[in-house]
């Protein structure tokens, strides 16, 4: 017999489908002259965004009319439906209109708020990680997992840009930057699949919305590896958007012990 479809994998061939809608979009507009705007929080957005975000919602309307959908680019409709689509069209606006590729497009699909399914596809990269809850993390169709690393001493500690820290978060960012072996910064969502398939062990980061982490929880950790808000708490709609990813239980635990008291000693 064969085993019964979770509802993860029901809807898988959806979020790839919607990375499909993305990616030539993406690459369509990638390194032209693009007319950047300021949203409230300062954060970028062009029409790449607003054009990729609308035609992964034109595809979900055909395909779960009954699904709400949470974008970056145009907010959340459906907040009281069982199953709710997270996507950020554009995860590293600002490396796109940068010229830089290390730019993704998120997915994740949430069942009563909480992410059972995840995709981060890097357009430029031909890279695609794939994530369910239960189930290994594929790497372009392959199986990944994240280092074995459980010593801080030997660890690398990534994060996108110290600017998106508070002076008391960036603290924090320092202690535990001290106890590794080397830190670096860039990448935004593309850290976390390096991290799934073995290249990064620690990730730190603060300011994040739930479009840039959703989609992160089913690849991070269907890979083996550990992603909570700096209190150690599951991330969820609601969490304050400090992230700590690890590449096992054992490094999340070292990493969390320092993340905890320069906090407190703050």
């Amino acid at each position: 017999m064969n085993a019964p479809r979770s509802i993860a994998d029901t809807f898988e061939s959806i979020a790839l489908s919607l990375v499909d809608a993305a990616r030539p979009l993406a690459k369509s507009y990638f390194r032209t002259t693009l007319n950047v705007e300021r949203k409230a929080d300062s954060s970028p957005v062009t029409e790449a965004d607003r054009a990729i975000e609308e035609s992964m919602r034109a595809v979900l309307r055909k395909a779960c009319p009954n699904h709400g959908i949470l974008g970056e680019e145009f907010g959340l409709s459906g907040q009281d439906a069982r199953y709710i689509w997270v996507l950020d069209p554009i995860d590293g606006t600002k490396s796109f209109v940068s010229g830089v590729p290390l730019f993704g497009t998120l997915v994740s699909l949430l069942e009563d708020g909480k992410p059972v399914l995840g995709v981060i596809d890097m357009p430029m990269l031909g890279e695609t990680w794939v994530g369910q809850i239960g189930k290994p993390t594929r790497f372009n169709g392959v199986p990944s997992h994240t280092s074995r690393n459980s010593r801080l001493e030997s660890a690398a500690l990534f994060a996108t840009s110290p600017d998106q820290f508070t002076p008391q978060e960036n603290c924090v960012f320092e202690e535990l930057g001290r106890n590794c072996a080397s830190r670096r910064f860039g990448g935004d969502c593309y850290s976390y699949g390096l991290l799934a398939s073995g290249h990064v062990d620690l990730i730190l980061e603060a300011e994040l919305q739930p479009y840039d982490f959703m989609a992160l929880v089913p690849v991070v950790s269907g890979a083996g590896g550990v992603i909570t808000d700096w209190s150690g708490a599951p991330l969820t709609l609601v969490s304050s958007g400090q992230v700590l990813a690890a590449a096992n239980p054992e490094l999340h635990r070292a990493a969390l012990e320092i993340v905890s008291k320069a906090n407190r000693a703050d």
